[in-house]
């Protein structure tokens, strides 16, 4: 039987934290078909968010495991992985829109078309991504992420640092999923399922995987 492939799942370590329910399904799914390295700024623990009845035992069961405890992102190899996953991490706008080494494993997964699926608010993790020149290694992609219109309802709205889909614009991508999220707002929704896949990238609105990532792959 032949081996599974490598994939890297990269998450914040920061107080603002990771969605459970977005990483709880990126496990459950990438782990039967990859084996999965974990990795956060540092190796530091994840701090989980939304953790309720119907999570809790499972997050509780996953941080006794081996495998619970992050590499750091410092020490990885990109080259070792044949995919790289983020969910949604409303932390990567504090460790990893910035991180130079989540930079390089982009670059280089870009370079060598690998697959790359983020979800959420860990799109705003491909900020880092920036090449020698100052231009964006995603620019003239099409992509979604959380947008204005969702953030705006924020009570830190004005103290964020990054707004993903003004840094995409700005940066020469196309973002969309604003007008459908004000679209299922209209209908009594407080979210909507908005995927977007170009080239070997998957990013996704909803903040749980999504199982089409397995057709690109």
């Amino acid at each position: 039987m032949a081996s599974k492939s490598a994939c890297l799942m990269v998450a914040s370590s920061a107080a603002e934290g990771v969605s459970a329910q977005s990483f709880i399904n990126s496990f459950n799914l990438c782990s039967s078909a990859f084996n999965l390295q974990i990795t956060t700024p540092g190796g530091k623990p994840i701090d989980f968010l939304d953790v309720d009845d119907s999570n809790m035992r499972w997050i509780q069961d996953f941080r006794v495991k081996s495998y619970a405890s992050p590499a750091k992102l410092e020490s990885i190899d990109g080259s070792r992985y044949h995919a790289l996953l983020i969910p949604s991490c409303p932390g990567a706008m504090t460790d990893l829109a910035q991180n130079g080494y989540l930079a390089k494993i982009l670059q280089h997964f870009v370079t060598e078309n690998k697959p790359i699926c983020a979800i959420g608010h860990g799109v705003t993790a491909l900020c880092s991504a920036i090449n020698e020149d100052k231009s964006w290694i995603f620019k003239e992609y099409s992509m979604t992420g959380p947008s204005i219109f969702e953030l705006v309802r924020r009570r830190d709205f004005a103290n964020l640092s990054i707004l993903m889909e003004d840094f995409a614009k700005d940066s020469g991508a196309i973002y969309s999923g604003n007008k459908v999220f004000q679209n299922r707002m209209e209908l009594g929704k407080d979210y909507c399922i908005h995927i977007i896949v170009p080239k070997e990238q998957v990013f996704s609105k909803f903040p749980v995987l999504f199982r089409s990532w397995h057709s690109v792959i």
